[in-house]
């Protein structure tokens, strides 16, 4: 019986939002993504839709050296490896996979992102922040429950999950080794295992 993973990638850009987001809460990272693979090749979020323009956010798919990230010299980030059951990790990739095929009908939560700077509750079936995305797989997954509005999930409450935290560093660093490694090379080579 084979294992399965996902990985959950929280990140802090230069950008205006962010640095915002860091100025009010003093939060150390301030975006969340999810990915089902382990060199990243494939992370999903929400975020802005083209790089100079924060106003319109969308569900999309990332990619650490294209939009907000490219602007980034150091990306500091931290990679949670989750080990699931096959029945979580395959809702997981329900999930995603209707995210992708509705991806037009998604926005990005604004007005959750403004109430949750006030710890107001404020959420959408059709609109979420970064994190509330991430929180709200896991828990439809059945991996997580925070017991609280999924808009008030901020990228440091998933810092509580149980994981593996197997890079903690500069993002951009690993991502430029993935094309030139296989799998095992990278775990050996690029990802330093940080103690809990």
């Amino acid at each position: 019986m084979g294992k399965y993973y996902i990985y959950i990638v929280l990140t802090r850009t230069n950008t205006v939002l962010s640095r915002l987001i860091q100025l009010f809460k003093r939060d150390e990272y301030t975006h969340a993504s999810i990915s089902l693979d382990k060199k990243l090749n494939s992370m999903y979020s929400f975020g802005r839709k083209t790089t100079y323009n924060p106003f319109i956010g969308v569900f999309k798919q990332e990619d650490i050296n294209q939009g907000a990230y490219r602007f980034c010299k150091t990306l500091p980030g931290i990679i949670m490896e989750l080990e699931v059951s096959k029945a979580q990790y395959e809702k997981v990739k329900e999930l995603l996979d209707e995210f992708i095929y509705n991806s037009h009908m998604y926005k990005y939560n604004y007005m959750g992102l403004f109430y949750s700077l006030f710890n107001m509750t404020v959420y959408y079936n059709d609109r979420f922040l970064c994190s509330e995305f991430v929180y709200y797989v896991l828990k439809e997954s059945g991996i997580i429950d925070l017991n609280i509005s999924r808009n008030l999930v901020r990228p440091q409450n998933l810092l509580k999950l149980e994981s593996n935290i197997i890079y903690k560093g500069n993002i951009k660093e690993i991502k430029v080794c993935h094309n030139s490694m296989d799998t095992n090379e990278l775990n050996i080579k690029t990802f330093s295992v940080v103690n809990k």
